[in-house]
């Protein structure tokens, strides 16, 4: 009895002492794993998406290049009070207001025909300097928290998604070709300024909230595309998610770029 009471405290020891082990080891490798992580957003980014961009403008050409009609709501999922705004568009008065600016906002921004300069601000931020509009958005990726008053661009918060993660946008190849596996980048947007979704008045709210992906794809020839995909989503004039998906391809550098300020019309 005794020598059963012995062997059983030997292994009840040996178990404490593997497992004490065992935690160690844990320990230690979360440490290593923190030492090596990136410090900073910019460290960790999975894509390189600075430089400078140009859009493509593949679809919706006649609602992108150029100003709808007024009361054209066409592909947009508005409730009636939105329609009724719409038809009450008025570009006299929204220059005379100094809300020329509307129709640029982040929620309508990157589906005008424009390029695009991307860059780190600092290790925490992106920005995007957009021409046309002369239009700045900032993507910050500590601070979820909206800073300051609401504007035109909003407040942008922004994470990476990694591969495997169930919210990256592209699950594999596409029509374009093999989209890098490192991950993406998403963008949550708030904060907002109500304006247009588009230039000939089609309204959101100042509640309205925006989520976008970007996802880039190199092809074989070496072409580099940026591919964002925007939900929009506003309480008081949208019955749905606007969804818009958006193709700008990487050029050599900004000698193209051509800043234009916001018009009404």
């Amino acid at each position: 009895m005794q020598r059963a009471h012995r062997v059983a405290a030997l292994l009840s020891a040996t178990w404490v002492a593997s497992s004490l082990l065992a935690d160690g080891a844990w320990a230690q490798a979360r440490r290593a794993s923190q030492a090596t992580a990136p410090s900073t957003p910019r460290a960790a980014a999975p894509i390189d998406i600075t430089g400078h961009w140009v859009s493509l403008i593949t679809d919706d050409w006649v609602y992108r290049m150029i100003t709808p009609a007024k009361g054209d709501v066409s592909y947009i999922p508005l409730n009636a009070e939105g329609r009724r705004l719409a038809e009450a568009w008025d570009p006299a008065r929204d220059e005379a207001a100094g809300e020329q600016c509307k129709g640029y906002a982040a929620p309508a921004i990157m589906r005008l025909p424009s390029r695009v300069e991307i860059s780190w601000q600092d290790d925490n931020t992106l920005k995007l300097d957009i021409d046309t509009g002369m239009q700045t958005r900032l993507f910050h990726f500590n601070q979820r928290e909206p800073q300051g008053a609401r504007g035109w661009q909003g407040w942008s918060f922004a994470s990476w998604q990694l591969s495997g993660t169930t919210e990256q946008f592209y699950p594999g190849p596409t029509s374009l070709g093999q989209i890098k596996r490192a991950g993406s980048l998403r963008v949550d947007t708030n904060n907002l300024r109500a304006g247009y979704l588009r230039k000939n008045g089609v309204p959101f709210s100042e509640n309205a909230f925006m989520t976008e992906y970007y996802n880039l794809i190199i092809e074989d020839d070496g072409n580099q595309y940026l591919v964002i995909q925007t939900f929009v989503a506003d309480p008081r004039y949208l019955t749905g998610h606007f969804v818009r998906t958006l193709q700008f391809k990487r050029e050599r550098d900004g000698s193209k770029r051509n800043p234009v300020p916001c018009s009404a019309t």
